[in-house]
């Protein structure tokens, strides 16, 4: 079988740059080499395309040194539309490359101008074929107030709260302290437009509410502020069928939190203390199958095209409440997403293989 070549995309201008450039380690690490051919695309912090190195130890997750995309003095052109797919690289001493046909793009950027459809977008307009979501499922999911509104009118359950705008806190503070109480003594606070835990906070009775809207604020405009819903987080991994077949999801997996307020940063990708990632979930066989099927219409409301992992808390009355959805989810190789398609009987090296054939159909 001939050989198809694939430009892994990461890095990125967002909050997770280095949580992308992660990613694309251990991907990098494990792509079928003898499927693919690979040219590995860095998008620097500043918004620069360059040729990176192929080399995933580079990219390794460290909490002392995380990773990251330089700029190393090239730029990456892209194909124009109606013209050949040849991907061409001006070097740094001035030299023009032509690296040859690309055939897709997996693009595995996480939150701003990656996760949100603008580089979903560039790739349409250059009829350039690509992995993951589209533009409309990840703008939607990306924005956690119109995921609520999308799962509301899907009749999928969603944390009860309020979104805010930043001229509001800004105009009335009063009168946002006093909705926010309404809320309940434990609420949370985090940015609509970010993922990986970035700019969210835990608040109680009100202490530290203004830092953890500052915080927030920080990432985005506009901020939601939820009720703590109370029950055992769940995540299940969907992938967008080929040839007409429907989505399908994964076994669930579970958060357990043994001694954090929540599931954040440095316990999602740092290897905190005080959190527990259990794939398959210890959940009866009925459990299982109300998320697996909620988690397909949750991607349906939003359009889903290619992948996305949705995040439930299970109430002890056990209503599945979607706390959020995510269309380039964590996709290190200790993260939940490829964790729960392993324990669903899908390899990460397969993972990524039926990721890009996806995007090649599509």
């Amino acid at each position: 079988m001939e050989k198809q070549t694939v430009a892994v995309l990461f890095g990125g201008r967002s909050s997770e740059h280095s949580i992308s450039s992660a990613t694309a380690g251990g991907v990098l690490t494990a792509i079928d080499r003898d499927r693919y051919d690979v040219i590995p695309v860095g998008i620097t912090r500043e918004g620069a395309f360059v040729l990176e190195q192929d080399d995933p130890a580079k990219f390794a997750l460290d909490a002392a040194k995380l990773p990251e995309v330089v700029d190393n003095g090239t730029r990456v052109s892209w194909p124009q539309p109606n013209g050949d797919r040849h991907l061409r690289v001006t070097l740094d001493d001035g030299s023009d490359v032509d690296l040859g046909e690309i055939d897709v793009v997996l693009p595995l950027l996480h939150g701003l101008h990656g996760e949100d459809g603008a580089i979903q977008g560039f790739f349409d307009v250059l009829e350039i074929p690509y992995a993951g979501g589209g533009i409309l499922d990840s703008a939607v999911s990306l924005d956690k107030h119109f995921t609520k509104l999308a799962l509301t009118a899907a009749g999928i359950s969603v944390a009860p709260g309020i979104t805010l705008r930043r001229a509001q806190w800004e105009r009335d503070a009063d009168a946002v302290r006093a909705a926010i109480d309404a809320l309940g003594d434990v609420v949370f606070v985090k940015p609509a437009s970010a993922g990986s835990s970035v700019g969210v906070s835990r608040v109680v009775g009100g202490v530290e509410l203004d830092e953890a809207l500052r915080i927030a604020f920080d990432e985005d405009d506009k901020v939601l502020v939820e009720t703590s819903v109370a029950g055992r987080e769940v995540e299940v991994g969907v992938l967008a069928g080929r040839g007409g077949a429907p989505a399908r999801a994964s076994l669930p997996g579970e958060i357990v939190l043994t001694s954090r307020s929540f599931y954040d940063f440095e316990g999602k990708y740092l290897g905190g203390e005080g959190v527990d990632v259990v794939c398959p979930a210890d959940l009866d066989e009925d459990l299982i199958e109300r998320l697996r099927e909620t988690a397909v219409r949750a991607f349906e409301a939003v359009d889903g095209k290619g992948l996305a992992r949705v995040d439930f808390f299970v109430t002890p009355q056990g209503e599945l409440v979607v706390n959020e959805l995510n269309t380039m989810p964590g996709f290190t190789p200790i993260s939940m997403f490829p964790k729960c398609w392993i324990a669903t009987g899908l390899s990460y090296g397969e993972l990524i293989t039926e990721l890009i054939e996806t995007g090649l159909e599509r």
